[in-house]
């Protein structure tokens, strides 16, 4: 079955960074986009980033462009976001994301806290 596995989260200064991972398994990862959401306890779920198939094509959410960068590794059937300049705005919960024939697939998530 589709699995989707984040780590790499975790308590960081302002100013700093972090690369978060998502592992996949259960599917083809190459034929598929992936994309990264947050959400924060009271807010909508927010797209943070998302990447083509073969990685060609990227997006971002306009509060992360120029900070946070997503990548994946098709022979790894890993995507990561690199997150850098975080500030405490950008405490969430990461979770990976996945549509595949139709149905959507979320990771259990993992908390990102930016705090002095």
């Amino acid at each position: 079955q589709v699995q989707l596995v984040e780590s790499g989260g975790g308590l960081v200064q302002p100013g700093g960074s972090l690369r978060l991972s998502c592992a996949a398994s259960g599917f083809t990862f190459s034929s598929y986009a992936m994309s990264w959401y947050r959400q924060t306890p009271g807010k909508e779920r927010e797209l943070v980033a998302g990447i083509s198939a073969l990685g060609i094509t990227t997006n971002y959410g306009d509060s992360v462009k120029g900070r946070f960068t997503i990548s994946r590794d098709n022979a790894k059937n890993t995507v990561y976001l690199q997150m850098n300049r975080l500030n405490p705005e950008d405490t969430a919960v990461y979770s990976c994301y996945a549509r595949i024939r139709s149905v959507s697939y979320w990771g259990q998530g993992t908390q990102v806290t930016v705090s002095s």
